[in-house]
């Protein structure tokens, strides 16, 4: 029996979780599940700690902390110079990991 995988992912997705709130998940459903949360949270991780270096370089440069520097930023108060664009794009993506990251622990999602 071939299984249908038309759709989008989304509604794969729903399908999967009604399975689950109906108690049809098996447990190669739970493993699998669990790999890929685990697999895209190592590498989620990986890439923070990569970017997390990047910046407390840029941090050391300029003697302030992304954080500070970012509500500088969206506030408009540095210039436009590429060292200052560059951080902003870098604290944002940061910002966006350490939140996928939340997802895929389960923290904050009811």
């Amino acid at each position: 029996m071939q299984v249908m995988s038309s759709g989008t992912v989304a509604q794969r997705l729903s399908r999967l979780a009604l399975l689950y709130e109906k108690g049809q998940a098996s447990e190669v459903m739970d493993r699998t599940l669990d790999k890929l949360l685990t697999y895209e949270a190592e590498q989620s991780q990986a890439q923070l700690d990569e970017l997390t270096t990047e910046l407390s370089e840029i941090e050391h440069k300029y003697g302030m902390t992304s954080d500070e520097f970012y509500r500088r930023f969206q506030a408009g108060q540095t210039d436009d110079r590429m060292d200052f664009v560059e951080w902003a794009s870098l604290a944002q993506m940061a910002a966006n990991l350490r939140q996928r990251l939340r997802l895929l622990m389960g923290e904050g999602v009811q």
